[in-house]
């Protein structure tokens, strides 16, 4: 089940710093969400209202239960695995902020959203009711829904900096970057759902660019090539699926896209210095989460 608003795009600005909600989405988890980072200026907002998971990030884990909230900020590594037993839902909005490094006096409510690179707790500040009517407005358009969305959005970010407040936050900066809010979000979207059939051609082709300008586009949004986005987002798709201790090496190898068990073998030990069946016997984190 899954609810997603990405063409309404509100924008809106909180003290004077211009603000683009590039995705609105509900979603109840079915499946493992592989390790994936964002942009500059990009802040994800995710909130449970019900069920349980895990979350890896920047390395940690953490068990995510309902009432949980948490923000990813720019370049935090990500991944989540849902509690196949009760899966967790989400509530997740994706900010963009395309100039907030150019403002010199930023405010203290957007400098402490802003400087706040990776935060989890549980919600103090009534956020489910708020995303409730969030998504009210968007399915039934009432008159003036536009505004109200972006007075609803306006009143999240503050919301979240009153629980930031509750404890020390830690101080994180961006620089601005020069690529359209709609190439990031398709570049985001194609590694981390399309992973199987991840294809230069095809990429470019949605981003309505030549194969070489998504190269030097992949280099300068994430200092990475097209070769290692792809190998960094199946081998993190793979490390999550080998802790689902019924799944065959080769089940695991033809869901990840590739053409045998002994490719796929190949591509792991490289990656990760280890065999998918030595990383299987000595990993934690999620591979125990997932026996639960």
């Amino acid at each position: 089940m899954k609810t997603q608003y990405t063409s309404i795009n509100p924008h809106f600005s909180l003290d004077g710093i211009p603000i683009h909600t590039l995705n609105i989405i509900f979603e109840r988890f079915t499946r493992v969400i592989p390790s994936h980072s964002h942009g500059n200026g990009c802040y994800e907002i995710h909130y449970i209202p019900a069920g349980y998971g895990r979350l890896k990030a920047d390395g940690k884990y953490y068990d995510i239960s309902p009432n949980t909230l948490f923000v990813t900020g720019p370049h935090v590594e990500h991944a989540q695995s849902p509690l196949l037993s009760d899966p967790m839902q989400e509530y997740c909005v994706y900010f963009h902020f395309p100039g907030s490094s150019r403002v010199k006096k930023p405010s203290l409510l957007m400098d402490s959203f802003l400087s706040a690179r990776f935060w989890i707790g549980q919600d103090a500040q009534g956020i489910h009711f708020l995303m409730k009517q969030l998504f009210d407005e968007l399915e039934h358009h009432y008159t003036g829904y536009r505004n109200q969305v972006e007075l609803l959005l306006s009143q999240l970010i503050i919301c979240l900096v009153r629980n930031y407040e509750q404890e020390k936050k830690p101080e994180y900066r961006f620089a601005d970057t020069n690529l359209y809010n709609s190439k990031s979000m398709i570049i985001e979207e194609y590694f981390l759902y399309e992973y199987r059939t991840l294809s230069l051609d095809i990429l470019a082709d949605r981003l309505k660019l030549s194969t070489r300008q998504t190269q030097r586009l992949l280099q300068e949004y994430y200092g990475k090539t097209f070769q290692q986005k792809k190998a960094e987002a199946r081998m993190s798709a793979a490390s999550i699926l080998l802790g689902e201790k019924n799944r065959s090496i080769a089940s695991i190898a033809e869901e990840l896209g590739y053409s045998s068990a002994e490719h796929f073998s190949s591509a792991f030990k490289k990656y990760y210095q280890v065999s998918p069946g030595s990383y299987r016997r000595n990993t934690s984190g999620f591979s125990n989460f997932m026996k639960k």
